[in-house]
């Protein structure tokens, strides 16, 4: 690590060492057991993003509402990000071990009420449930992650971590896709039943809280802050979600939504003020490092979402690509991205956090910015090809800053920032679907002479030169998109020169 990003550890007794040695076994048998845990409640959560999609024919099949199936994911989406500032704090205060086991219990119980789910507005709402169980899973996962690994350890927890969002966001679709097939789309929520089982005992058995956890004195809970900040980003989010689907962005609904929004900005900032312990501090934007992390994490969110969304489409319109194939150009950035992620270590030791991750997401904006130079229609390894770098390069981008910032903060406040970070992440990602949404359809409207989306268009190409005009259409829209997610990553790319310490203000490692 570079002089400036770390300090030197500070000097402990010959019998603190030897009491450290004598438990040295135990913690490392323990701490496995703990990890293990961590990595199945990060599957769970990384899975249910994903595993839903390839059966919604099924459950609409079985319990209808077509017109409303976007909200099983919309609903998810909004619960956890809402509820991410929350559990934060709660794990601050009480400790993570109790947030952990009440957020996997609250993800199973949402899990068996979607499998006796009897129309699509229970399945529904249950879905809501168990996204307020992954905010705790989500969030008190990464947070416990560095809990137990000193600095220089972490890249090593965080890779296995990061690994296994890549396999199950490459598997879902698979499973769900089989489940629904061969046994019956219920099967998807009852399997995480055994599994977040198996990950609750394992918390409850090995997880020990540091002694500072349960003899700190327990500070008042905000909970009028975490009401306002759960009704404030629930109507934010959901007009950000519904504009231009349910109803056109100038309407009345969309109007009325976004004016109680920013209503709900005031009051949560009136109450937060007010309160001795709120849920959303306002050291979290006060302190350059930890605002310039969540402002560039907040882009990585808003330019993930133009390949994740975007590029499927593409590969199937535009290339002539199959489901499978066009799935697999998608997913290779989820192999690239936790190889790179584990090897940045070697990276930010020599230079820093802030300059090996603007090196990544450097290196990420000229590959997006790449995309549009594709041959038309080119070939199918051309974009796979970006992808593959494109994942590396946000791997080098993103776990240095993850790892950077929870390392200037104490165990009392990593909780309370790692959830900060994630927020800002997940509110990216709200934003880009609705503006890179904007965008496709505003590009395609003006190409096609007429409104309408990216899904309505591509799913009727027919042969013929009006195909041939869509697919062109399609291919500018995408065009477009990627251009944008370009701007978000020098976005991101100036936030971190201008805003981000050079030298991340790195804490001395707490021996307990």
């Amino acid at each position: 690590m570079s002089q400036g990003d770390t300090e030197p550890a500070s000097q402990r007794g010959t019998g603190t060492r030897a009491a450290a040695t004598a438990d040295r076994t135990h913690d490392t048998r323990g701490r496995g057991a703990v990890v293990a845990a961590l990595m199945l409640s990060m599957a769970l959560a990384a899975l249910d993003s994903t595993i839903v999609s390839t059966a919604v024919p099924q459950i609409v099949g079985d319990l209808g509402g077509f017109s409303v199936f976007s909200w099983l994911f919309s609903g998810y989406l909004l619960a956890v990000t809402v509820s991410l500032p929350v559990y934060g704090k709660l794990s601050d205060t009480f400790g993570r071990k109790p947030v952990l086991i009440v957020g996997a219990a609250v993800f199973l119980l949402g899990s068996l009420l979607c499998a006796l789910a009897w129309n699509m507005a229970a399945l529904i709402a249950f879905r809501v449930v168990q996204g307020l169980g992954g905010g705790a899973l989500q969030g008190t996962v990464q947070t416990l992650a560095a809990d137990l690994y000193p600095l220089e350890e972490r890249p090593r927890i965080q890779a296995r971590l990061s690994t296994v969002w890549a396999v199950s966001a490459v598997a879902g679709p698979a499973v769900g896709g089989l489940l629904a097939a061969y046994a019956d789309w219920r099967w998807i929520f009852l399997v995480n039943l055994p599994v977040g089982s198996l990950a609750l005992w394992l918390i409850v058995r090995h997880l020990h809280e540091p002694q500072r956890a349960k003899t700190a004195p327990r500070a008042r809970v905000d909970w009028a802050g975490a009401l306002a900040v759960f009704a404030c980003g629930g109507v934010l989010l959901t007009a950000l979600v519904q504009g231009g689907v349910a109803w056109p962005w100038w309407s009345a609904p969309s109007l009325a939504l976004f004016g109680t929004g920013l209503a709900l900005v005031a009051v949560v900032v009136l109450v937060e003020r007010r309160a001795a312990e709120p849920i959303i501090p306002g050291w979290v934007w006060r302190r350059r490092t930890i605002a310039a992390v969540n402002l560039a994490l907040g882009a990585l969110g808003l330019l993930m979402v133009a390949p994740a969304v975007f590029l499927p489409t593409y590969a199937q319109s535009v290339l002539g690509l199959g489901p499978v194939a066009a799935g697999f150009v998608l997913s290779v950035w989820t192999l690239s991205w936790p190889v790179s992620a584990a090897l940045s270590q070697h990276v930010y030791r020599r230079i820093g956090f802030r300059d090996t991750a603007m090196l990544g997401i450097g290196t990420a904006t000229l590959i997006l910015a790449a995309f549009p130079l594709l041959p038309y229609p080119g070939e199918a390894w051309q974009p796979t090809l970006l992808m593959l770098l494109l994942g590396a390069a946000l791997g080098l981008f993103q776990l240095p800053l993850i790892i950077g910032v929870q390392s200037t903060v104490g165990w009392a406040e990593r909780g309370t920032t790692t959830a900060s970070v994630l927020f800002c992440r997940q509110t990216g990602q709200t934003l880009g679907a609705t503006l890179f949404g904007a965008i496709a359809n505003g590009v395609l409207a003006a190409r096609l002479g007429g409104a309408g989306d990216l899904d309505t268009v591509a799913r009727g190409l027919d042969s013929g030169a009006a195909a041939e005009t869509t697919r062109r259409a399609i291919a500018d829209a995408v065009h477009a998109v990627y251009l944008g997610a370009a701007g978000a990553a020098a976005l991101a790319f100036l936030v971190l020169l201008l805003l981000a310490p050079r030298r991340f203000p790195v804490r001395t490692e707490d021996p307990a």
